[in-house]
């Protein structure tokens, strides 16, 4: 015969389990409807560029609310915006950054991309800072404008990167191909501050976000200058493609570079493919957008972020559906 305080023990101890078990469930409630982890690999740049932190930063807010969301996230440097798209085509990735004029490629099939054809399986989630396209200058290279390149050593990025494709686009708007420099190089961006400044070349181009690292190297490690990029052929390429906007980099951003550079650019965007889950991209972007001074603060490039711009500006591939429902649920839409 069981002793009765034995019984009375026994029947405390499942009384005890079974509102535990009703604390973690409901616990569990409240932080997701479905807490598994996911892991999601976003693809950026290289690592002196803007995309590579920017994605990092990303990142970093939405694995501080991983253990009620159960999402993992991890930034990957890569080759830069034409790569990430590949990427994403192929699955090698979840999400990637990628310019506004290398996503509208992707999506129409035009460009670089139409060998593979038009990627109607991509989305658009945000857009992030803006992009200037930038040419940086060694000391007595003799160049004060972009319309100077011709007959010099010039950078042009790797392949896959932006500021290839930007190059190029605006190569074509003047009527150049590559035979009107003396030499052309297909560094990247990690390696071509350093290289511009021991006389591999005379110039470097850089589609990307200011302040950026690499442009900071080079302007106080040999004093390099920016030059302005504008004319008919910047005129020419901003009104056939109405991605691109004419801008300047602001005076005293970079050491001996005090006044405004005027150039132009486009917009930084993190996009991903249809076949990401709703919810996923649900809990990426409300980590991002209701922790959005803490994202702000995470670099100098995204300090003048908008809301309202983030959800409108760049985005030629349509919206993921669970970017939709965070922007109705927060009337941004």
């Amino acid at each position: 015969m069981v002793k009765p305080s034995f019984v009375t023990a026994v029947s405390l101890f499942s009384v005890l389990s079974l509102a535990f078990s009703q604390s973690i469930l409901a616990e569990a409630e409240v932080k997701d409807e479905s807490p598994e982890p996911h892991y999601v690999t976003i693809g950026t740049g290289g690592v002196s560029g803007v995309y590579y932190p920017a994605g990092g930063s990303i990142c970093r807010l939405v694995n501080k609310d991983r253990k009620f969301h159960g999402l993992r996230c991890t930034a990957e440097s890569t080759d830069g915006s034409t790569y990430n798209i590949n990427a994403l085509r192929s699955g090698i990735i979840d999400l990637g950054v990628a310019q506004s004029d290398v996503q509208f490629n992707a999506f129409h099939g035009s460009d670089q991309f139409q060998q593979e054809g038009a990627f109607t399986e991509l989305r658009s989630i945000f857009s992030l800072h803006a992009e200037l396209f930038t040419v940086v200058v060694r000391p007595g290279s003799g160049i004060k404008h972009f319309a100077d390149l011709k007959g010099k050593r010039v950078n042009i990025g790797n392949p896959g990167s932006g500021q290839r494709l930007t190059m190029e686009a605006l190569m074509a708007a003047s009527g150049w191909d590559y035979s009107v420099f003396a030499e052309t190089y297909e560094m990247r961006s990690s390696r071509q501050s350093s290289a511009l400044c021991n006389n591999r070349f005379d110039a470097m181009v850089f589609t990307v976000g200011h302040p950026s690292d690499s442009i900071k190297q080079a302007t106080t490690s040999c004093d390099s200058q920016l030059v302005e990029v504008s004319g008919p052929f910047v005129d020419k390429l901003i009104a056939a493609n109405s991605i691109y906007h004419v801008a300047r980099i602001p005076g005293a951003m970079y050491q001996g570079n005090l006044k405004d550079t005027p150039s132009f650019g486009v917009n930084a965007t993190l996009v991903t493919t249809e076949k990401v889950p709703d919810a996923v991209i649900y809990r990426l972007v409300k980590s991002i957008f209701e922790n959005f001074d803490s994202f702000k603060a995470l670099h100098p490039a995204l300090a003048s972020l908008n809301k309202q711009q983030m959800v409108s500006v760049g985005l030629t591939a349509p919206l993921h559906p669970g970017a939709i429902k965070y922007y109705t649920e927060a009337g941004l839409m």
